[in-house]
């Protein structure tokens, strides 16, 4: 025993000293060896898991668990204060197996702890502790289930450990003396005490030789009961003067208790009229109270007020007789922006609704409105002065425009530095009354309007005055030109730059005015110009700085204003636009049509530089400027259009001649003018240059073909493939490179090759008369009778075939020679001979192919010349 106690006090320290490892300030009352299982493992003979069972003074129950080198460590803590149910297992036939259920287990699928002591004696010291433990701590017990807690207390009370408990003496040194330790377990409901477990034993020994009658012990536990209910009544009725002494004292109790109520009662009618009292003096103090704090809060609104309703008089001097000079500006501005803030505060929800009918209020509101009716008229009449007298002082100054000899740049920073003073006014007009705006925004492009027609003016007549070029003439396909002359190719170009530069000057010059004017007169729409700017010169780089336009104009709260890119006002300022640019296009036009007159192909530079320009604009608020391109694209069009049109009547006329041979004037003249239309495009769109050689080929080819029909019958072959061959011959280096001229370049191809195997047939066909027509009776006849058969038609027959091919081929020799001479004598080009006489003999011995082997089907072996020989006999000569 004494083994064992020096065992548990050993395994105490080490529970102990491994929870203080972990900081925890607990000590440990007692500790037990256990083994962790599931049944399962008793079975397979694997108790696994051995730990340690240790009980703490804060009521908790630690888990400690054996680690590699055989040191205990915590490994799970559970307080007993949830423990909830203590059952014993009942698969476990040694009774030592057991479960702990804590009410606090937050997954309710995993089965609550279970161990397995070593002997009942440590399940039952382990219960025990536990069960003590929540009786003298939260005075309750946990539901025990699977043991008899009878048994318990029996084994309680026969095994009392005996512990050591060390002693210090006064002369001698400390020593342990063993003590025997009672056990105990104290039951109040689910437990029975150890005097009412005696007095249940010792009934049951007084009864337990009759025990086997039942009902004998059933009548003698009835009679005794009556026994003892007999007893009791009869020392009741021995007690009965006691009873009356109790019941006089009761008596007296009573009529003190009426008296203490009758005084109560006194005092509660008193005290509840004092009450009453006190909360109406509180009542008529927190009106009082009241009265002063509101009266305090409605001085203080009303100074409020007073202080909204005033007008400083600084402010009441700039809005009703204020110069607006420059250095006034500042003045004038901050008046606009308390009066906008004055009115704004005067207004619903700014202004508490119930303030709103008062007569003063109305009266301030009314007066407000007079004072800003009379500045916006001010400030109006001041600014349409101002823009007019700015503008007729540039337009008076002649130094401002394009001179002779001198081209000018229109330099607009001095008025837009002017007008920029008058910015934030502006913003404040809009803010105080936007209607006002409207008149302005008129003014404005009336004057500037006036500036920028003249200095449009001046720089298109000054610009074509000194440009320098000679006129080309139009009559570029006339037929009276001689086929060897060329029109007069003089260089143009500077036709071309100049319109480029009257685009390059005033293109963004009408963009900044646009951004400009939309900024500057407080339209709320997106920047105008985009990145990186529209300001291309000829060769589409940037030619100029742009003006910085950044107004830096703000709202009354002195924030910026971003302008709102889905606001309605997109259309009113294209209006506005108009009528400021208005009338500037017949300027761009007079330079088309002065370039048109030079050059008409020029108009194809003209129209690249116009596209150039268009995809540098945005659909934005300058839309004037992207309509003035437009318009322009579809005048340097039609202008083109006409050119095009003119030599398309100048081809037609060649169809009036009485006669034509060789090759028309108009086939070389249209490769000389392609190869120049080209140099013109100039790597921009081809749309307009493909149409116009659809159109001038389309009426080559219609009116030679007329002119093919008119004449001669036997030479419209000729006419068609001489020209066609020419229209090749010249048009074949641009062919390679135009898509729209390889069209027609295989058009004219396949024409070429229909005339000639038309001609070269022709000629064939005559010179062979009797031989082929001979062999075309004989393919007729076979589609209706059989080849045995056609011998003996008329005509047909094997001598008349002997008589054809001696009077065709004797003498083959001199028709051979007689086809060429005819070839030669009817064809112009002399350079077509050779191919077209390759081609006459391919022709030829195709055809006479056909008639020998005709005639082999037919007639059998009869004696002709063979296609060999024949071809022999054609490259000999």
């Amino acid at each position: 025993m004494a083994k064992a106690s020096m065992e548990d006090a050993e395994l105490r320290r080490a529970c102990a000293a491994a929870i203080a490892s972990t900081g925890a300030k607990e000590e440990v009352v007692f500790s037990i060896r256990v083994a962790k299982g599931r049944g399962i493992f008793e079975k397979l003979g694997r108790l696994a898991k051995p730990r340690v069972l240790a009980l703490t003074s804060k009521a908790s129950l630690r888990v400690l668990k054996y680690s590699t080198g055989g040191v205990l460590e915590p490994a799970k803590l559970y307080k007993l204060k949830h423990l909830s149910k203590v059952e014993v297992v009942s698969n476990d036939t040694t009774g030592c197996t057991f479960i702990l259920g804590f009410d606090n287990l937050r997954n309710h699928s995993v089965a609550p702890p279970q161990w397995v002591m070593r002997n009942i004696d440590d399940r039952n010291r382990f219960l025990l502790a536990v069960l003590n433990i929540c009786k003298e701590l939260f005075a309750r017990l946990p539901k025990v289930v699977g043991i008899d807690i009878v048994e318990m207390a029996i084994w309680a009370k026969e095994n009392t450990p005996t512990v050591t408990v060390e002693v210090s003496s006064d002369n001698g040194p400390t020593t342990e003396v063993p003590v025997k330790r009672e056990i105990k377990v104290t039951v109040e409901k689910d437990l029975v005490s150890q005097a009412e477990e005696e007095d249940m034993e010792s009934l049951l020994d007084t009864y337990v030789l009759g025990i086997g009658e039942a009902d004998a012990f059933s009548e003698r536990m009835k009679k005794e009961l009556h026994a003892l209910e007999a007893a009791n009544v009869h020392s009741l009725l021995e007690s009965e003067f006691l009873i009356e002494e109790v019941l006089q004292g009761l008596e007296a109790a009573r009529a003190c208790v009426d008296d203490m109520d009758e005084w109560l009662r006194i005092f509660n009618t008193k005290l509840r009229h004092m009450r009453e009292d006190i909360a109406s003096i509180e009542s008529r103090n927190n009106k009082l109270e009241m009265q002063s704090v509101n009266n305090k809060a409605l001085i203080e609104e009303l100074d409020k007020l007073l202080e909204r309703l005033r007008i400083p008089s600084e402010f009441a001097a700039s809005l009703t007789g204020g110069s607006f000079e420059e250095s006034r500006m500042l003045k004038n501005v901050e008046a606009c922006e308390w009066l906008a803030g004055a009115i704004h505060s005067l207004e619903v929800p700014n202004l508490d609704p119930s303030y709103t009918n008062m007569r003063a209020i109305r009266e301030k509101r009314a007066g407000l409105e007079k004072l800003k009716t009379t500045f916006v008229k001010r400030a109006s009449e001041f600014l349409r002065n101002y823009f007019s007298s700015l503008v007729d002082f540039m337009i008076s100054d002649k130094s401002y425009f394009s001179q002779r000899g001198q081209l000018k740049r229109p330099d607009h920073a001095d008025l837009r530095y002017k007008c920029r003073t008058y910015a934030r006014l502006l913003q404040h007009l809009k803010s105080l009354d936007r209607s006002s705006l409207g008149p302005l925004r008129k003014a404005y492009c009336q004057s500037l309007n006036l500036l920028l027609r003249r200095e449009a003016r001046e720089f298109a007549n000054e610009l074509r005055a000194s440009t320098k070029a000679s006129r080309n003439p139009t009559v570029w396909l006339e037929g009276s030109t001689g086929p060897s002359q060329a029109p007069n190719s003089a260089d143009t170009s500077t036709v071309s730059e100049a319109y480029a530069k009257m685009l390059t000057i005033f293109i963004p010059l009408l963009v900044d005015e646009s951004s400009f004017f939309a900024h500057f007169m407080c339209f709320e729409v997106p920047a105008l110009v985009p990145t990186g700017g529209p300001a291309l010169n000829k060769k589409g780089a940037k030619d100029h700085d742009d003006d910085d336009d950044d107004l830096g104009i703000m709202d009354p709260d002195g924030n910026d204003m971003k302008p709102d890119s889905g606001t309605s006002e997109l259309g009113t300022l294209n209006e506005a636009l108009q009528e400021l640019l208005d009338g500037i296009q017949e300027d761009f036009y007079a330079v088309v049509d002065w370039a048109y007159k030079i050059d008409p192909l020029r108009c194809i530079s003209m129209h690249g530089i116009t596209e150039r320009y268009l995809s540098g604009q945005k659909a934005d608020a300058a839309g004037f400027v992207r309509k003035l391109l437009h318009d322009l694209e579809s005048k340097i069009s039609v202008q083109f259009g006409r050119f095009v049109d003119e030599a398309c009547h100048q081809i037609e006329r060649n169809e009036r001649n009485v006669r034509q041979i060789g090759v028309l004037s108009y086939i070389p003249r249209f490769a000389t003018l392609a190869a120049r239309m080209e140099q013109y495009i100039q790597g921009q769109s081809r749309e307009l240059v493909d149409k116009a050689y659809t159109k001038l080929v389309s009426t080559m080819f219609t009116t030679l073909e007329k002119i093919a029909q008119s004449g001669d019958p036997k030479g419209a072959d000729i006419i068609l493939l001489e020209n066609y061959a020419a229209f090749q011959n010249s048009l074949y280096d641009l062919a390679n490179v135009v898509p729209t001229l390889a069209k027609f370049y295989h058009q004219a191809s396949e024409a070429y090759e229909q005339a000639c195997t038309r001609h070269i047939g022709g000629i064939i066909t005559g010179q062979f008369s009797r031989l082929f027509e001979f062999h075309r009776r004989i393919e007729e006849l076979s589609f209706t009778i059989t080849p045995e058969e056609i011998p003996f038609q008329l005509g047909l027959s094997k001598s008349e075939l002997r008589k054809v091919v001696k009077t065709s081929l004797s003498g083959i020799d001199k028709s051979i020679n007689a086809m060429y001479r005819r070839l030669q004598r009817n064809l112009n080009s002399e350079e077509l001979l050779p191919s077209l006489w390759d081609k006459c003999k391919k022709e030829f011995l195709e055809k006479y192919d056909s008639f020998v082997q005709t005639v082999m089907r037919i007639y059998g072996n009869e004696n002709i010349p063979s296609v060999d020989e024949m071809r022999e006999l054609l490259s000999s000569l």
